[in-house]
């Protein structure tokens, strides 16, 4: 028995996996498919033996499984610290630029952003007494819109 396999039934295949991607939810059958399509398209333009086929298939879709969980899918991860809020902010260090007027208010800049923002007013623990422009605060704890800062004895 010979098994033959047109282009076109390698381009149906690689559609067929892509599609049950959404019922996966690995994110291999994609590559899968992948490969088969592009065995489609080589099928397509020089006639392969069904072995030289299936060879290719295994190849490239090793290659593309291989590229996505090595190469391209650690440069998608998300480094910041977003939906993390609370707990990413508590204990960053920023510098007083604004002095807090009569146990009010504050305003430290961070050199890194917390929620999305460099600058934060801020109520210090401690009364602020002490402070002066320049000093390095800690964040203790938020409350609302501001954040309650200590200073490092």
């Amino acid at each position: 028995m010979n098994l033959e396999m047109l282009y076109w039934h390698w381009l149906v295949l690689g559609i067929l996996l892509a599609m049950a991607e959404i019922f996966v939810p690995s994110f291999t059958l994609l590559w899968f498919g992948a490969g088969a399509l592009v065995v489609g398209l080589i099928s397509w333009l020089a006639p392969l033996t069904f072995t030289t086929q299936l060879w290719l298939w295994v190849i490239f879709s090793v290659l593309f499984t291989i590229g996505w969980f090595k190469l391209l899918k650690p440069l998608m991860a998300d480094h910041t610290k977003a939906g993390l809020a609370r707990e990413a902010a508590i204990g960053e260090a920023g510098q007083v630029i604004r002095l807090p007027v009569a146990g009010g208010r504050g305003r430290a800049r961070f050199t890194t952003p917390l929620m999305g923002d460099d600058e934060w007013d801020f109520i210090a623990a401690d009364g602020g007494d002490a402070l002066a422009l320049g000093d390095r605060v800690f964040v203790k704890e938020i409350s609302g819109n501001t954040l309650i800062v200590t200073t490092v004895s």
